[in-house]
């Protein structure tokens, strides 16, 4: 895939003279190429250096000159002792690496990997260059795009472009990186204008179709227009790529405007052009296309649309350059787009209020992918695949024979292997059940590309003169599958894939027995009219076992967003899964893995990772751990969410269907934030944490549960036979919170109150202090004066409040620390947002308990098997943390910490509250409200903004600084001193608790996240 824009390569210029002078010099290099063929690779190395980088490039090579290069060869790695082949200086720092391979290797894309560890070992290094003396590619920063060049056949033109790109003096002055970002601002920028102008001229032409056709229901006219416009692009793309004769949108606009005897409308010769691309016409010189798209539609071809709206509109699109400015992922994108402005305009046929953020779209779950995403799920599950087949053929790396015409035994074998493997890879079925506009599809039609290209390359090495087929048609003919609930994106998944494909006088592939719209989720077309009867729609795959691969990003869409009809029909359906809550894209896997993959096939989807530990998700696990093998999860860290527009934390999943075994390994990882965004790429350097354990761990030790982070303490603590529940209950806060309040016999529409409302209502014999989750900390409790009506609380709730107990916030998702416990003996009813913990057995004092809870050991324990992305702390969490057996520990150690950090916090909270109060102010900003951490000089900057004081002169600022600094230097050496008597005995409490579970110091360590 190209980095750079033709339209930005053609902005830089260069020293003519200069790259001709360097042209004259490859042509020295071409006169070797015979030679190079056979060479081996670290016979020509230097040579290859010499001859194309020094020679061409303007590089100087450290054995030419040892004092003043910037080239040198095999430099070591500056994080382990591997060498690059090559590595390019600019002012002492290493900015670029080279990696060389000789002629036997025709696949670059092995040697990738190689060249990117050099790459991530340099600090520095921003440009890769891979070649293997005829191809060379040109990287910068990430794989996901390069420049290729074939030097054995290069022509001026291309060697200028290479000679731009990668001379030392563009090297030098960082101009590959800056064609770059001037191309990723020209596509980004394009790609709004486009997408504006095509929403415009759609829109126009819409709002002309429904003046003209008003016998027609306006949801029809959508589709007709949405379907025009397909054919539109369709011409556009083709007449900048060759596929029609170039400006044919122009060309039927002169063909109208030259009427002399006829008296066609402009779309009657848009009509002309659309069966001609459908059947071929020689005198216009359009080959036959076919596929579908333009085949006979009398719907649209009876529509009535006014000449002005084909004119001018038409032709403003036409303008863009499709071949070298508008890339097919760019039409994705606006493809993408257009799924919302067509859900629009059908909301405003239905005279609907439309919210974008609240879309159907984004209601049904639906997100468009990233392609880093669908890049790495097709490598990981296709292109596994065909790893492991091609290694099970011994074909992995073909080489020349020693004879293509009399092959020996062995090479005979190894060309029967690779037609083997084209007729499996030509069998493979491949399907995307929530296929959207097509990105996954999209992907996996690239993989096959690649991977059916080096196969003919491999085929003619061993000698087939006939290895040669139109690749693109084979694998749409035989391996992809997509359904999508939504027609429009049905319609525009197969247009992306025809862009993609489409070649000069060949047919599209039809598609429609290979895209279909229907619910993917619901089979009996009883229950709703678009059900979709697998077995029926794709027969061949279902005789022959289902799908090898299934690939996508399903809806996410939980139990209250789904609608109640479609809500009863799944408990029903699924009711071996489902458990008490329920979100599609549970469904979706589960769904597929049973119903649709082949044994033997392998699943990659990204979903949210809600169901790792949640007791919802349960039966899924069970199925999981039971029926598949994990091959790999990738967890996308806290708060990193890879869709716009889409707070889910998610991962992706790879599973094979297999049952379990004990030879099964499986692998995860935490994908790395910062690497990611960095180099849009998922490959080693984007994951961290990376472990590998044998899968019938999560069922041994973590009851069925997926847990991400294992480390050998928490296996340990797991083992521990006692539970937190067997000694406490937790219990939600009360849900039952009034909204009115009877006053001898007059109603008022509120039930909680402020401490003034309670003499002016007379209520407070009604009335009884609650508190909140924000009011709750690691103990302590704000000082707050809020009540709430009691009147009708229930015994047994008000006995689980009016108690000495354990309080604790339950929203915890902002927090790295996932608990905040302390202990009320003042009786506050707790409300919802947060959580309260009685005591089972009463001769034990919950304090010991509290003590614990608090500790760095059960917070880490906490993090790690429910994960970060647990946001709620729930009966099942908590009652479920592990504990040795107490009977015979002595607790009043324990119960005389928590006493002291109790008062500790108590005396803390009203030293710095007696300051607050001195500074008289509504509301404190966030330095003041730390005041500690401030120096005075600070304090007083801040403070005088707050109170909106200017100094008039230097004695006004001093006497203000007088009547402060003793106050301020007393109350910030005592907040100090208590914050350090409060982290002193929590220090000491944590290694009570360490003691209590008997970790070993590195188990500590481990805790604590010392390396």
């Amino acid at each position: 895939m190209s980095m750079f824009q033709s339209s930005v390569l053609k902005s830089f210029s260069q020293d003519e003279s200069l790259v001709a002078l360097r042209w004259l010099q490859f042509q020295k290099y071409l006169a070797k190429v015979e030679y190079i063929k056979t060479v081996k690779e670290e016979k020509y190395q230097d040579g290859f250096l010499k001859d194309i980088f020094e020679n061409c490039l303007g590089y100087t090579l450290d054995m030419t000159n040892p004092s003043d290069f910037n080239l040198e060869r095999e430099k070591k790695n500056e994080t382990d002792g591997k060498k690059a082949d090559g590595v390019i200086y600019v002012d002492g720092k290493i900015i670029g690496v080279i990696e060389l391979k000789a002629q036997d290797t025709k696949n670059l894309d092995k040697i990738e990997t190689q060249a990117f560890n050099y790459h991530a070992s340099h600090s520095n290094s921003k440009y890769i260059i891979i070649s293997n003396f005829d191809e060379l590619r040109f990287y910068i920063d990430k794989k996901t795009a390069y420049e290729k060049f074939s030097l054995f056949s290069l022509t001026y033109e291309e060697f200028k472009k290479l000679h731009l790109l990668i001379s030392f003096e563009s090297i030098n002055e960082n101009i590959p990186l800056k064609i770059k970002e001037k191309s990723a601002n020209f596509e980004a920028q394009i790609s709004k204008e486009l997408y504006k102008d095509f929403s415009i001229f759609r829109n126009h032409l819409f709002e002309n179709i429904i003046q003209n056709n008003d016998n027609t229901d306006k949801s029809t006219l959508l589709r007709l227009t949405q379907k025009l416009c397909d054919r539109i692009i369709f011409i556009l793309f083709a007449e900048d790529r060759g596929l029609l004769t170039a400006n044919t949108i122009k060309e039927i606009r002169e063909e109208f405007k030259a009427q002399k005897f006829t008296d066609y409308k402009l779309y009657d010769i848009y009509k002309f052009y659309f069966k001609a691309i459908n059947e071929g016409n020689e005198k216009l010189n359009i080959p036959k296309y076919n596929g579908g798209l333009f085949a006979l539609d009398t719907e649209l071809d009876s529509l009535k649309i006014d000449d002005s709206f084909l004119d001018m509109e038409a032709q403003k699109l036409s303008d863009y350059d499709f071949d070298s400015e508008i890339s097919v992922n760019i039409l994705g994108h606006i493809f993408e787009q257009s799924l919302t402005d067509l859900e629009e305009l059908q909301a405003n046929i239905d005279n609907v209020d439309f919210d974008k953020t609240k879309s159907k779209r984004k209601k049904d779950g639906v997100f468009y992918t990233p392609e880093y995403i669908t890049k790495y799920i097709v490598e990981n599950t296709l292109g596994k695949m065909c790893s492991e087949k091609r290694e099970e053929l011994n074909i992995t790396n073909v080489t020349a024979p020693q004879n293509p015409k009399k092959l020996n035994k062995t090479e005979q074998q190894i060309k029967e292997n690779l037609e083997i493997y084209k007729n499996w890879l030509f069998d493979l079925k491949i399907l995307d059940p929530a296929c959207g506009s097509g990105a996954f599809l999209n992907q996996a039609l690239e993989y096959l590309i690649k991977e059916h290209t080096q196969l003919q390359n491999d085929l003619a090495l061993m000698g087939d003169l006939f290895a040669s087929y139109t690749v693109e048609e084979s694998v749409l003919e035989h391996n992809l599958y997509g359904v999508d609930i939504n027609e429009d994106a049905v319609e525009i998944a197969k247009l992306s894939l025809w862009l993609r494909t489409a070649k000069k006088g060949r047919c599209l592939t039809n598609l429609a027995d290979k895209i279909k719209c229907g619910n993917s989720l619901i089979s009996d077309k009883s229950v709703v009219d678009n059900a979709f009867v697998w077995e029926e729609e794709f027969k061949e795959v279902f005789e022959n076992g289902g799908f090898d691969v299934v690939i996508g990003n399903p809806p996410y869409v939980s139990t209250k967003q789904i609608d109640k009809f479609y809500r009863d029909y799944f408990w029903d359906k699924y009711s071996e899964l489902l458990i008490s809550e329920m979100d599609l894209y549970e469904i979706f896997l589960y769904d597929n893995l049973v119903y649709k993959l082949n044994d033997g096939g392998i699943l990659g989807f990204i979903t949210p990772n809600s169901y790792y530990t949640s007791k919802s998700f349960e039966n899924l696990r069970k199925y999981l751990i039971d029926n598949t093998h994990i091959i790999e999860i990738i967890d996308f860290p806290y708060r990193f969410f890879p869709f716009e527009d889409v707070n889910t934390e998610t991962s992706i999943s790879i599973l094979k269907k297999a049952k379990l075994s004990d030879t099964q390994i499986t692998k995860v990882s935490i994908a790395s934030k910062e690497n990611i965004n960095k180099s849009l790429l998922i490959d080693n350097n984007a994951k961290i944490n990376e472990k590998e354990f044998s899968q019938n761990n999560l069922k041994t030790f973590f009851d069925n549960k997926i847990i991400i982070n294992q480390t050998d303490v928490l296996i340990k603590l797991l083992k521990n036979e006692r539970i937190f529940g067997n000694y406490l209950e937790l219990h939600k806060g009360w849900m039952s919170i009034p909204t009115k309040t009877n006053i001898n016999g007059q109603v008022i529409d509120k039930g909680i109150f402020v401490k003034e409302e309670l003499d002016i209502f007379q209520i407070g014999n009604l009335c009884h202090k609650y508190i909140e989750g924000r009011d709750i900390h690691r103990y302590n409790i704000d000082k707050v004066e809020k009540y709430v009506n009691i009147e009708n609380i229930d015994n047994k709730t008000k006995n689980w409040h009016f108690s000495n107990k354990i309080i604790l916030q339950r929203i915890v998702g902002q927090n790295k620390n996932k608990i905040f416990a302390t202990y009320d003996n003042s009786y506050y009813i707790v409300f919802p947002n947060a959580n309260l913990v009685n005591i089972i057995d009463e001769t034990l004092d919950i304090r010991f308990f509290l003590s614990i809870l608090n500790s760095t050991l059960i917070s880490h324990f906490y993090n790690v098997y429910f994960g970060e992305s647990n946001t709620n702390l729930t009966k099942l969490a908590f009652e479920s943390i592990p504990i040795p057996d107490i009977s015979n520990i002595i607790k009043e150690p324990f119960i005389q910490k928590a006493d002291l950090m109790l008062e500790l916090n108590k005396k803390l909270q009203e030293t710095k509250q007696n300051f607050h109060n001195e500074l008289k102010l509504e509301k404190l900003t966030k330095k003041l409200q730390n005041f500690e951490e401030l120096e005075f000089d600070d304090f007083v900057k801040e403070y005088a903004k707050a109170i909106k004081l200017k100094f008039t002169d230097k004695l006004e600022e001093r006497n203000f600084k007088n009547n402060w600094k003793a106050l301020f230097e007393n109350d910030k050496k005592e907040v100090q001193e208590l914050q350090s008597q409060i982290n002193k005995t929590d220090k000491e409490i944590d290694q009570m608790v360490y003691r209590l579970y008997d970790l070993t110091e590195d188990e500590i360590k481990i805790v604590e996240g010392v390396e």
